[in-house]
């Protein structure tokens, strides 16, 4: 095989391999650039939304139905705002619950909503207002161990 054939197979293999490289590395970093593009902004206020980041999932019953687009902390409640992009074509009640979950025992933060009962639906820009904040592992464990220390004291 002639020598310009073979380099010219080589490269075309390795600009195979690099765009196939690129594609995973868009799609563990949750940056693909096939957006949707029929979505709408739902807003939510936190006290505490731990480790929680955008371009982080929203789910409902385990499925992704949006991403996070923004926090902003609000200077006049202390609160933290996540807006969050809404696939077009899932719609909530206006008695949707929004909390923080884990994905596991140390895996990554997203917003779970749990769909409510009302006959109203959510409208692009409404901010959901019931919420749960993200549960903070130290905050337990230390609760726990003062409360273990308060409960031998007071046997004494």
């Amino acid at each position: 095989m002639n020598r310009t054939v073979l380099d010219l197979w080589v490269g075309f293999f390795v600009a195979i391999g690099l765009a196939a490289l690129l594609f995973l590395s868009l799609k563990v970093g949750n940056l693909s650039s096939s957006q949707l593009s029929n979505t709408y902004v739902l807003k939510a206020k936190f006290d505490n939304i731990g480790g929680l980041k955008v371009r982080g999932p929203v789910k409902s019953a385990g499925v992704v139905v949006g991403r996070i687009a923004n926090i902003q902390f609000d200077s006049g409640t202390y609160e933290a705002v996540v807006s969050m992009t809404i696939d077009g074509r899932y719609h909530f009640p206006k008695d949707t619950f929004a909390a923080i979950n884990t994905a596991g025992l140390l895996g990554e933060q997203y917003v779970g909503l749990d769909a409510g009962g009302d006959d109203k639906m959510l409208q692009a820009g409404d901010t959901i207002a019931k919420t749960q904040s993200a549960i903070v592992l130290e905050k337990l464990i230390s609760q726990f161990l003062f409360s273990k220390a308060a409960d031998g004291q007071e046997k004494q």
